[in-house]
């Protein structure tokens, strides 16, 4: 009965949102757009600043008074819950359905999308209040309502918030609980036989481990995210390299695949166009940039400069681009996406693991299980941020449970459903977004030049 009335939601909304426009769902266009269009504004700041990226990671600069958690750590947060199962099983869905050519635009749409979340992390931390707590809050809600406040707009700018804030605590609950909750159950299900008729282990035992760190603040959060995404980076990293090294000699023939298949109409179910909506759509789900969700992570950074943490978030879209390449080059020589179907998500770089050896598919469901976990507490930061704007502080241990109940009921139901679902809501907080990156986007530039003028 549920999954029944959340088909139903996804199919009244995505008739809204998903609106064909030349072949391109609306809301995955109004995305594209804005990457383009802050690439340029900002003159190319996706290769400008990317050396001074990388320096910053390698060597902080000094923090600000201002702030809870390491700049560093910010970018972690933000990392452990953007790079989750949708670089996995969403990339893997997507070569199965789109074929070879979809990894080309997926990497391209990660490059671009790199300015646009420059954008959003450096207004973020223009518009980030301090409460009564010290607790640092920031990210559209924030910047829709003082920054629209400052350009005489107040009223559109608490109902864009208001807006952004629904389909924030949609998609943590949907993209970021139920998603990962979901493919955790479908690789342990998958992994161990007795299990395959009984999802609901799998899915309360990662409930409980959730609700574990749940009731915790950012800090706790960032602790946690400090730990687990480096690790999932790294194993997730061997493995795809091991699985790429015993079939080494398939190697040329995938990127060649990637390359001619992304110009070729014959590569998706549809065409051309159908294909680059499908890459574009799968990769601004693994990147997030643009939606609005890491800029509330990175608000809560000890930075002197807006744009110094802008800088440092232009790495996370150039990293999920990688892990998606990775995945895409995986799956394509172990020719494990032929004959698969949506509702196989993560089972298809199973099969991938599988050519190793039986045994190997065991690291994926590990590398499964850190990845859904750090997307999932991550996510739900981002989640009570949305619920406390929406409904006040304090009701949030109802959030608690809520988020808690969504992450069993995800890991039991049809993956098909799930992905529509999180699409459906994260995807649809880049509507209020982007207008905001928009409207004060003159306020991001000066950032920029004022932070090039002095790093």
């Amino acid at each position: 009965m549920i999954e029944s009335f959340l088909a139903f939601l996804v199919q009244i909304l995505s008739s809204l949102l998903f609106y064909d426009i030349a072949g391109f769902p609306f809301i995955v266009a109004w995305l594209v757009c804005a990457a383009l269009f802050f690439t340029v504004y900002l003159g190319g700041v996706n290769l400008r600043l990317l050396p001074t990226a990388c320096r910053l990671i390698r060597h902080p600069a000094s923090r600000s008074d201002v702030g809870e958690i390491s700049p560093f750590q910010a970018v972690l947060s933000a990392v452990s819950a953007t790079v989750g199962l949708g670089s996995i099983a969403g990339v893997s869905v997507a070569v199965a359905v789109g074929g070879p050519g979809v990894i080309f635009w997926i990497i391209v749409m990660g490059v671009f999308g790199m300015a646009t979340k420059f954008a959003e992390v450096t207004l973020s931390l223009c518009y980030r209040t301090v409460d009564a707590e010290g607790k640092i809050y920031g990210g559209p809600i924030h910047y829709l309502q003082t920054g629209f406040k400052e350009r005489g707009y107040p009223k559109l700018g608490r109902a864009l918030a208001a807006l952004f804030a629904v389909f924030c605590l949609g998609g943590a609950v949907g993209g970021g609980s139920m998603f990962q909750a979901n493919q955790t159950v479908k690789i342990f299900s998958h992994q161990i036989a007795w299990l395959q008729d009984k999802p609901w282990i799998v899915a309360g035992a990662f409930t409980l481990v959730v609700g574990l760190v749940l009731f915790g603040s950012i800090k706790r959060i960032a602790k946690v995210a400090g730990a687990v995404a480096p690790m999932k980076g790294i194993m997730y990293l061997l493995c795809t390299l091991i699985i790429l090294a015993v079939n080494y000699e398939e190697v040329p023939r995938a990127l060649y695949a990637m390359l001619t298949e992304a110009f070729t109409a014959q590569a998706a179910q549809g065409g051309m166009f159908v294909m680059i909506a499908l890459a574009f759509k799968r990769a601004l789900f693994a990147n997030e940039a643009g939606l609005g969700s890491a800029p509330i992570a990175h608000a809560a950074a000890t930075v002197q400069s807006p744009a110094h943490e802008g800088t440092l978030a232009l790495v996370e879209p150039l990293f999920a681009a990688f892990i998606a390449l990775l995945t895409g080059l995986m799956v394509v020589v172990t020719n494990a996406h032929i004959n698969a179907t949506i509702d196989d998500g993560v089972v298809i770089a199973a099969q991938a693991f599988a050519t190793v050896s039986p045994w190997f598919t065991a690291m994926l469901a590990f590398n499964v299980l850190l990845f859904a976990y750090g997307t999932t507490i991550g996510w739900s930061y981002y989640g009570e941020i949305a619920w406390c704007h929406l409904f006040g502080k304090s009701s949030i241990r109802i959030y608690y449970m809520f988020y808690i109940v969504a992450c069993f009921i995800g890991g039991i139901s049809h993956f098909s459903v799930v992905l529509d679902l999180a699409d459906l809501f994260i995807l649809g907080m880049a509507l209020p977004n982007i207008i905001a990156l928009y409207v004060l986007r003159g306020r991001i530039k000066a950032e920029m030049m004022a932070f090039i003028k002095i790093k």
